[in-house]
């Protein structure tokens, strides 16, 4: 696992260091740096992937959903540094450094690897194909008749960075054309479940968060494509086409199946899993991650829900899905960034100013308005 992160020269850091858990939540204002976080690990995944190609480039648009524009804007820009540091470090005192270096011309689309660590990375891998690294973008894909699919061997297909391979994923398992995580996990496994398939599981789950559902997915042969359909849990019928099941299902499902096909040493990254699902279903997903995170998997979400918080919250203190030290908050404002800790009651250890305490901001105004209209 990857206890700490360490990044220099990368956009609005200077130097600035974290501490992660298996569960690190990142929470906070707009461009306080929730994001940089994240793309400092998916520069360390592409330094990895691009070991022994031409150049050794770290593309800066297009792999996993980056679109960074020019070299010259990922470097501070308060100093005049012309490298990028990510350094990681693990349980035991080990330290993984990627150095990424700015080309010779500034206008480059690329960073340069300039050092990278001897040692494989916890669940950051050496493979572009490998599983064991899911990273699941914001700007996930809404409802679609079809998906894409992955010309990939089929052990090494996953979600896909906005959800696209979902059906394929699901498809591949029902058909048993997969020789590895075949089953959801028993500690992932829903009690409701009718198996231990990926689909029935993801079923079960998705009728938990989302809404009663049945999921058909399959690989349209002839047109290289995948198709997900619906309908209502436990009764035969009509299957109904994403677009008339709403933003929500298609949003959230790929989120639950990244999870189920997880296994112990991966490390998975969502961006706001809360995306088009009601309060209750955003509390419910975040009961679900941190479950994913208590059976061995180091999560990493980016929310601005409190509902996904408070999800995560009550796994710790009513679920005890998840240890309390295995969890931790950061929350950023536009100055620094704040780390939270959680006791086994679900605590926090403190609540600063701007975090989550709108609701309680607005209240106190209602109040105000209705007196002074009196």
């Amino acid at each position: 696992m990857i206890t700490s992160l360490e990044i220099r020269g990368f956009k609005r850091f200077e130097s600035e260091s974290f501490e992660l858990r298996p569960l690190t939540v990142l929470t906070g204002v707009n461009g306080g740096g929730k994001s940089t976080m994240i793309q400092s690990l998916l520069l360390a995944r592409l330094a990895e992937t691009t070991r022994g190609t031409a150049g050794d480039a770290i593309r800066l648009n297009g792999p996993l959903g980056l679109a960074l524009g020019e070299a010259r804007d990922v470097l501070n820009w308060t100093t005049d540094a012309r490298e990028i540091t990510v350094r990681l470090g693990g349980p035991n005192g080990e330290s993984w450094v990627y150095v990424l270096g700015l080309p010779d011309s500034e206008l480059a689309l690329h960073l340069e690897a300039r050092r990278r660590p001897v040692q494989s990375v916890p669940g950051i891998g050496r493979d572009v194909r490998d599983p064991a690294f899911t990273y699941l973008c914001a700007e996930r894909l809404g409802p679609r008749d079809t998906l894409e699919v992955s010309a990939e061997e089929p052990d090494r297909i996953g979600v896909g960075v906005q959800g696209e391979f979902t059906a394929q994923v699901l498809a591949l398992r029902d058909t048993r054309a997969v020789t590895s995580r075949r089953a959801v996990r028993e500690p992932l496994r829903h009690p409701e479940a009718a198996g231990p398939q990926l689909r029935l599981q993801a079923e079960a789950w998705a009728s938990q968060i989302i809404r009663p559902l049945r999921i058909t997915a399959r690989v349209a042969v002839g047109i290289l494509a995948g198709t997900i359909r619906f309908g209502e849990a436990g009764l035969s019928g009509e299957e109904v086409r994403p677009a008339n099941t709403g933003f929500g299902v298609s949003y959230a499902l790929p989120v639950i199946v990244a999870g189920l096909l997880t296994e112990p040493g991966d490390l998975l990254i969502v961006e706001n899993p809360e995306a088009h699902l009601h309060p209750a279903g955003q509390s419910r997903l975040g009961r679900f991650l941190a479950q994913v995170a208590g059976s061995g998997v180091q999560v990493l979400v980016e929310t601005h829900s409190d509902h996904v918080l408070n999800g995560a919250r009550l796994a710790v203190a009513q679920d005890r899905s998840l240890a309390a030290k295995d969890m931790l908050v950061h929350y950023f404002d536009h100055d620094r960034s704040l780390p939270i800790a959680i006791d086994d009651r679900g605590e926090l250890s403190h609540w600063p100013s701007g975090f989550f305490d709108q609701i309680e901001t607005d209240l106190g105004r209602l109040a105000r308005a209705r007196r002074r209209s009196r």
